[in-house]
């Protein structure tokens, strides 16, 4: 406990800056002042996003009837979101009109999420409230299509906020609920939820490596060296934690929007 107490203490009198959301505002570095700005993680989206889309597209012109290795991993990536996301929630029938737009999701989130950890990059792209808030209102219309065109619109509504079985008197307090939950809620929670998910992993790590530095280079108390290995470690740790993280997220995320979609359904067509 002494040594502890010493290390927050050297920690606090040597002005150490433990990293905060300002990292996640970072300034514009290309055509600033111009409407094309771009700061740090928008560019990493953009080099994301190409890097992806060439992986793909070179994986796809050069498939093979029998696959080696490499298009056989891609494939069962592709392969598990379709038959364990999609189909298993809605369905071949219904889930084969989603299956691309699922897939987008995932892979997209799943890239994104990854940057945190790349060496040269070391911010998850998806860090931002934009990402996560785009694909979740993606999803939001989505579902609305789903409604109108599998129910109609006045039927979904009514589904919805006045289920059959309840007390009259009660729907006084279930009809904005409802509507709060269909409405805010649902792409509240789809954004809240990677977003701050991206964020909290992304401080962890610099955290760490940050304490590493500064206990092994930067602090003047040699005795207290030992503590640079220890969060070496936690932050190698955490890496690995957030190498989990990230494709725990995308498939959470690729699986809730396939569910709020479904449930925009009629019952008797599932």
């Amino acid at each position: 406990m002494m040594i502890v107490s010493a290390a927050g203490s050297v920690l606090a009198s040597s002005g150490f800056q433990v990293p905060s959301i300002d990292e996640f505002l970072p300034p514009e570095i290309m055509f600033q002042g111009t409407p094309f700005a771009l700061n740090r993680i928008i560019l990493i989206r953009l080099i994301a996003t190409v890097v992806m889309l060439l992986v793909l597209g070179i994986t796809a012109m050069r498939a093979r009837l029998v696959p080696g290795r490499w298009q056989g991993a891609v494939e069962w990536i592709v392969e598990f979101i379709r038959d364990k996301i999609v189909y298993e929630v809605m369905g071949e029938v219904r889930g084969k009109r989603y299956v691309p737009m699922i897939t987008t999701i995932f892979l997209s989130l799943l890239v994104f999420n990854i940057c945190g950890i790349v060496p040269g990059m070391n911010i998850a792209a998806s860090a931002t409230i934009v990402v996560p808030l785009m694909w979740a209102l993606w999803t939001f219309c989505q579902y609305w299509i789903a409604a109108v065109r599998g129910k109609g619109l006045k039927k979904y509504l009514k589904d919805e906020l006045l289920p059959d079985g309840v007390p009259w008197p009660i729907y006084f307090i279930l009809v904005p609920m409802q509507l709060l939950d269909i409405v805010v809620i649902r792409p509240f929670s789809l954004t809240i939820r990677l977003f701050a998910n991206m964020i909290a992993g992304h401080i962890l790590v610099a955290l760490c490596f940050s304490a590493t530095q500064f206990f092994l280079i930067d602090a003047e108390n040699k005795l207290l060296m030992g503590f640079g290995a220890i969060t070496f470690l936690g932050g190698f740790i955490m890496i690995l934690f957030e190498a989990f993280v990230a494709a725990i997220q995308a498939f959470i995320f690729a699986t809730l929007s396939t569910v709020y979609i479904n449930l925009s359904y009629p019952e008797e067509l599932e």
